[in-house]
């Protein structure tokens, strides 16, 4: 296939089985360079294995593309070098510093320089101050700076991050995306994977996922219009209990409880 050139991801009719499992049914992605897209979806509906197969880690059932112009299933190398993936749960070597972390990350890159680039990665993540801290000592959101140092430090031009915020407290979430409007005005592209409607309304535009399917595509106004998307977010007392009782509610696609508020969203049938 012929990918146009002004597209970072260009994919055609993904589908991923695991046995008898369709886990991604005929998702198709065409997004442009340089601009923050959102995966939208509940917890399962497919997000994590739609990135994993574009970035070429994961081998597409039936379908086709290119990632950067590589194919997807023949030059997974490629794509590899070229992209940062951030993974919901990022390992760290947690009896090592924040410094040491990062160097032992910069020689598996190879990269020149590796001091330079080093502390230039440190100082633009704002870790410079506690680079001798031992990772496993840290908070989540100090730990999220730290995996995105990781996986940006070799200047990817794309940066996928599935479900990053998850676990870090709302001044860590805000600060974690002013990073991430940073990198996209050096020209990355960014595909941010989450389920909370606040998080894709700083996205560009956002794709929003359900049960393995592509239900629809747009900024967050024309997607709520498009596919019925309501989302009501909630904080008080007995908010926890609540959470429990909705869950696997008929019509609701994601309950999740996120710091003090309850996050609820579901697609109206009318």
């Amino acid at each position: 296939m012929v990918m146009d050139a002004g597209l970072a991801i260009d994919v055609h009719g993904l589908v991923k089985r695991f046995g008898s499992k369709t886990a991604v049914d005929g998702v198709d992605i065409q997004m442009p360079r340089g601009e923050v897209w959102g995966f939208l979806g509940p917890n399962g509906s497919g997000k994590t294995t739609t990135i994993r197969m574009i970035c070429g880690l994961l081998r597409v059932t039936e379908g086709e593309g290119q990632c950067l112009g590589y194919d997807i299933q023949r030059e997974a190398a490629r794509i590899k070098s070229e992209t940062g993936y951030m993974t919901q749960k990022f390992s760290f070597w947690s009896d090592m510093t924040i410094r040491e972390n990062i160097e032992f990350v910069s020689r598996l890159y190879g990269l020149p320089h590796m001091r330079r680039t080093v502390d230039e990665t440190l100082e633009k993540l704002g870790l410079a101050h506690r680079q001798h801290q031992l990772a496993g000592a840290l908070s989540g959101g100090w730990k999220q700076r730290l995996a995105l140092a990781a996986v940006t430090m070799h200047k990817p031009q794309l940066l996928l991050l599935d479900e990053p915020t998850a676990g870090v407290d709302p001044q860590a979430r805000r600060d974690f995306w002013d990073e991430i409007h940073e990198l996209s005005l050096t020209g990355m592209t960014v595909l941010v994977s989450t389920h909370y409607m606040d998080e894709a309304e700083r996205c560009d535009r956002i794709v929003y996922l359900a049960h393995g399917h592509k239900i629809v595509e747009g900024t967050v106004p024309e997607v709520i219009e498009k596919s019925h998307l309501a989302t009501f977010r909630g904080e008080g007392a007995g908010v926890r209990q609540l959470a429990h009782a909705l869950k696997g509610q008929p019509g609701l696609d994601s309950v999740a409880y996120f710091g003090s508020a309850l996050h609820v969203s579901g697609r109206d049938a009318a």
